[in-house]
């Protein structure tokens, strides 16, 4: 991490790594929303005072090197969401501080921080220790979810327990394409361990097949959109790109034609990988609601036993407004 710091006169501050002054172009200076090193240009800056400057911020993530934010009114919110949607890119985030306090939540925001604090000389001693701790604590970042494109590795998820759910709301997806036989998607109340979930292709003696629906779970559970990120199934909306995954780890896209929500009874499965990750979702109990078996047979929820094996996969980080970041985080 790099401290900037605020001042008119030469640097003279062991730790600080570049000067920030607006009328000196031998350090980094911004000039009409662009942000200069040296002369060179090497990134934004973005004024964070309203929702639409938020969106402008993380809009330049993966096409510039660096994005200087200042504030209006300092708020950590701001700062997280830009991490979460430049994690995965070689932008890098710097953050404008105006008091001490300021300096350890933004160089540890999400458990990742940002890679710049520019401060003034009132904030400098707060920022070098900052500097510093992340400098011990540094380590080796875990990977981060798998870009789902062409296939998942999908594995053996056995189910602990099945618990009655009571009634919720649980969500129909109805897609602009037509399901094969064992293709679904990942559900799931958390984000790192889900469950495939088989769309409405088996024929049914009291009811229709819906081979472009899957009954999905309750609208709180995550699924995995065709460009990676999740969303909660409440918030899919008509347009959305899924991710359709077949019972051989393919994956392939599909536009969301239409929600349907409506109130049912569910019931609870809770599941264990080989590594002892635990999961769980609320599923309705209806006997179309089907779940694809280790052995790669559809079966219905309503004929789960504990001890039985389904698919589903694993993945190692965690989400912030759906983007995958690698801060440590727990979800039961």
């Amino acid at each position: 991490m790099e401290v900037w710091l605020e001042t008119l006169g030469g640097s003279g501050h062991d730790g600080v790594d570049a000067i920030f002054a607006k009328d000196d172009t031998s350090g980094i200076y911004v000039n009409d929303g662009i942000l200069y090193r040296n002369g060179s240009m090497i990134g934004g800056h973005v004024h964070i005072h309203s929702e639409e400057t938020q969106t402008k911020a993380r809009s330049l993530a993966g096409s510039v090197e660096w994005i200087l934010l200042t504030f209006e009114d300092w708020s950590m919110i701001p700062i997280e969401n830009i991490l979460a949607a430049t994690e995965a890119t070689p932008t890098k985030v710097a953050a404008q501080i105006n008091q001490p306090i300021q300096a350890q939540g933004a160089g540890f925001a999400l458990d990742i921080g940002v890679d710049a604090l520019l401060c003034s000389d009132d904030c400098l001693e707060a920022s070098l220790i900052v500097k510093s701790l992340r400098l011990e604590q540094k380590q080796e970042s875990g990977p981060s979810n798998p870009s789902p494109s062409e296939m998942i590795e999908l594995t053996s998820m056995t189910i602990t327990e099945i618990q009655e759910g009571h009634t919720g709301d649980r969500a129909c997806i109805d897609l602009l394409s037509m399901l094969d036989k064992g293709e679904g998607m990942l559900v799931g109340s958390t984000a790192r361990t889900l469950v495939l979930v088989h769309g409405e292709t088996i024929e049914s003696k009291y009811v229709p097949t819906r081979p472009f629906r899957v009954n999905a779970g309750s609208v709180d559970a995550y699924t995995y959109l065709a460009n990676g990120t999740t969303k909660y199934l409440c918030e899919l909306t008509s347009g959305d790109e899924i991710l359709v995954v077949g019972s051989d780890g393919t994956t392939r896209p599909a536009t969301v034609g239409r929600m349907k929500i409506e109130s049912r009874p569910l019931i609870l499965l809770r599941f264990m990988d080989e590594n002892t990750n635990e999961g769980h979702v609320f599923i309705q109990q209806a006997e179309t609601v089907r779940m694809v078996s280790v052995n790669g047979k559809v079966c219905s929820v309503t004929d789960l036993s504990v001890g039985d094996g389904i698919l589903g996969c694993t993945f190692p980080s965690t989400r912030h407004v759906g983007q995958s970041i690698s801060a440590p985080s727990e979800e039961r």
